[in-house]
């Protein structure tokens, strides 16, 4: 009785081996630390912002439009309660992307606004925001690139035969990625002239030279 409960216990086993179980813990586990990363990463971007904002509020000239729409996409990001669910809900991911996208546009235009101010250009609060923005933008790319690949690779598992069967059996389902729909128009900055300054900047320059 014992040698044949030890044997179903290892053709079970074997089973689930055979049909992708153990494929879906571990794509499971690497999801959600990869996912943990791009909300860590997301989160560091959302914390540079107020203090970029300030500095940039001391360049009086600075166009308030543009400074206005990035609080505005901040306050909308972080609004949308980013738990580790939210991969599960296609819904709420699609909101979350969006609004994580127009921030990332809303960011990109304040720095293309910004070469035309020389004052801040050359204010070394500014370029060491910039820099750690910028450099943030980067590790946000690096923690998406991981994270729609072990998506990829779990939903893969999900929808492939044998495997499919023991999603159904478990409730696996297809988890929600990131997708390029509209985020590079988001994300695209403004055509800028860097050749002519903003128009206050000029007629101040016109009546100092009068």
């Amino acid at each position: 009785m014992r040698k044949l409960l030890i044997l179903i216990i290892s053709f079970t086993l074997l089973s689930l081996t055979g049909c992708g179980y153990n494929t879906f813990q571990s794509t499971d586990e690497q999801i959600k630390a990869s996912w943990a990363e791009v909300l860590n990463q997301y989160q560091r971007r959302s914390d540079l912002v107020p203090n970029l904002v300030s500095t940039i509020k001391g360049e009086t000239k600075f166009e308030q439009d543009t400074l206005t729409k990035v609080v505005e996409a901040r306050s909308k990001a972080t609004s949308i309660q980013a738990s580790p669910e939210l991969i599960n809900d296609p819904a709420a991911f699609q909101k979350f992307q969006q609004a994580q996208g127009q921030l990332t546009g809303a960011l990109s235009r304040l720095l293309v606004v910004s070469e035309n101010y020389p004052n801040l250009k050359a204010n070394q609060a500014f370029r060491d925001l910039q820099a750690q923005l910028e450099g943030t933008e980067n590790r946000i790319t690096v923690a998406r690139n991981r994270y729609i690949k072990a998506v990829q690779e779990y939903n893969v598992t999900v929808r492939s035969f044998p495997s499919n069967l023991t999603a159904m059996m478990f409730g696996y389902k297809e988890k929600s990625n990131f997708t390029v729909e509209n985020e590079k128009e988001i994300s695209k900055p403004p055509t800028v002239n860097f050749d002519s300054a903003p128009a206050s900047t000029t007629n101040a320059a016109s009546g100092n030279s009068k």
